[in-house]
């Protein structure tokens, strides 16, 4: 199903930079919002100068950012302030994620936009939140994942200190919270005749991605350690050395244990009182691993991950991201689209599949600020008077 054209006519100002602003935004262009990229002259989004970069484009910034148009304002100015204030006026929808109070002062806070716009919906993001106690705090992705309980659970026990995972964590799961927000406001709209706010925040998010950890710590009172590849819940369920690479097997059941000790000719250890129940599994699972390790090494992956397959355990092999993006199965969900007017691939959204309206590509940094600002009322003369004081204008 093309989703393409789920928000058609709907008007989206986006101020702030770097990921969880900007992919919220991107969801709502990518399905047909007509989204007003906010951004300093000059510098731009964050992410514009972020590595690596190709064709003199940052790929971070390209994985946020298309399906937008980009009007840059010196906010620094009356003027640029004033241009926002033409724009969030007229929007149904701003998202904003600069430092807590920042919006405020310049003029674009919640409070100053709905008394310009009654019914806008405001999307505040945040690492934090805008409380006493996170506006003081620094917000970055991976400061979040060590104050959360992500960093310290994540890593090998006993090998070197907490992992940060690669993946930015809070910021992507934050950004698709914040369109959820904004999209349940806009199932609200018709029903509500004031202002909408929505406020996730990196924190929220990412408490939210270690729920059950949470409820085992509120039940038990102990935190996760650090198992590497492997489960507090299950035992065997982790990455084991094969002959040529690692496979994943996770035999999360008795019965698929007792299934995986045939395959493996060490029926004995199904019949071990040590390894008899998933508890007793989870308790010994340093003593399991021992006798599973060097049995899981004298094949190869792709080998182990037949010969389990057929007897009904589930493994695979731990794929790199080149290895990941080369599957049949990738290629069968077509999670890269492909367009003749784009040199690489995007990363399509995971509710689009079967697209066929094109993506509209990134924009160049205040490519569209003369059309827009026309659109929002200014005159020519104001334009020109802006792009003079610092703004960049597509001419």
């Amino acid at each position: 199903m093309d989703v393409a054209g789920t928000y058609s006519g709907l008007r989206v100002v986006e101020l702030g930079s770097n990921i969880a602003g900007p992919l919220a935004a991107m969801i709502l262009g990518d399905l047909g919002a007509d989204v007003i990229k906010v951004e300093p002259p000059g510098t731009g989004d964050d992410t514009r100068s972020m590595a690596p970069m190709v064709g003199g484009e940052s790929t971070v910034f390209r994985s946020f950012n298309r399906s937008k148009r980009s009007v840059a304002l010196d906010l620094a100015t009356e003027a640029g302030r004033r241009a926002l204030g033409r724009l969030t006026a007229s929007a149904d929808v701003v998202i904003q994620n600069l430092r807590p109070g920042v919006a405020d002062k310049l003029g674009a806070g919640f409070d100053a936009v709905r008394a310009a716009n009654p019914t806008v919906i405001y999307c505040s993001i945040s690492a934090f939140g805008e409380g006493p106690v996170g506006r003081t705090l620094p917000g970055y992705d991976a400061l979040v994942q060590a104050a959360s309980g992500i960093m310290a659970s994540t890593g090998h026990p006993g090998e070197g200190g907490p992992v940060r995972v690669s993946a930015s964590l809070a910021d992507v799961s934050t950004g698709m919270w914040a369109a959820m927000g904004i999209m349940a406001a806009l199932a609200r709209r018709p029903h509500v005749d004031s202002a909408q706010y929505v406020d996730p925040t990196l924190l929220d998010s990412a408490f939210l991605l270690m729920a059950h950890q949470v409820n085992a710590y509120l039940a038990l009172g102990e935190v996760p350690q650090r198992l590497g590849s492997g489960s507090p819940s299950f035992v065997p369920y982790r990455a084991y050395a094969a002959r040529d690479g690692w496979v994943f097997v996770a035999a999360g059941s008795d019965r698929v244990f007792v299934k995986l000790c045939t395959v493996l000719g060490c029926q004995e250890l199904a019949e071990d009182p040590r390894f008899g129940t998933i508890a007793a599994r989870v308790a010994n699972r340093e003593a399991l691993d021992r006798e599973l390790e060097p049995r899981l090494a004298l094949r190869p992956v792709g080998e182990w991950v037949e010969v389990l397959g057929r007897a009904g355990i589930p493994a695979g092999p731990v794929n790199d991201l080149g290895q990941a993006l080369d599957t049949a199965v990738a290629g069968e969900r077509e999670v890269l689209v492909r367009q003749e007017t784009e040199k690489l691939p995007w990363l399509r959204l995971p509710v689009d599949r079967g697209r066929a309206a094109p993506y509209r590509p990134t924009p160049k940094l205040g490519e569209h600020t003369r059309p827009v600002l026309l659109e929002a009322g200014l005159t020519g003369e104001e334009i020109d008077a802006l792009t003079a004081q610092g703004g960049e204008d597509d001419g």
